[in-house]
């Protein structure tokens, strides 16, 4: 067992409660962690599978922190271009 506790730079959650679960919540969160594995971003960058968020009429529900940036109806498309604006453009603008 590791004794480092890492803690990434952002983290994407995924809400996967029954709604959200049953409208393309479970494949979205796959998709961010096939994105993350691919660009190279482990450690850095975390999903996370919450339980329901209490936003069902929106569902599938994601939310990227620390930007707070919640996003309803995600689809990949959406997922993507969220992706790429509050993950790639702000580790930009980091370096």
């Amino acid at each position: 067992m590791s004794s480092r506790f890492d803690i990434p730079e952002k983290v994407i959650y995924v809400c996967t409660g029954s709604k959200c679960k049953k409208k393309g919540g479970k494949d979205l969160g796959k998709f961010f962690r096939g994105l993350i594995k691919e660009l190279g971003l482990k450690g850095q960058v975390e999903v996370v599978k919450t339980d329901c968020t209490d936003r069902c009429d929106f569902a599938p529900v994601t939310c990227i922190q620390p930007a707070n940036a919640w996003m309803p109806y995600t689809d990949e498309r959406k997922a993507k271009e969220a992706f790429e604006q509050h993950v790639l453009s702000a580790r930009k603008e980091d370096q």
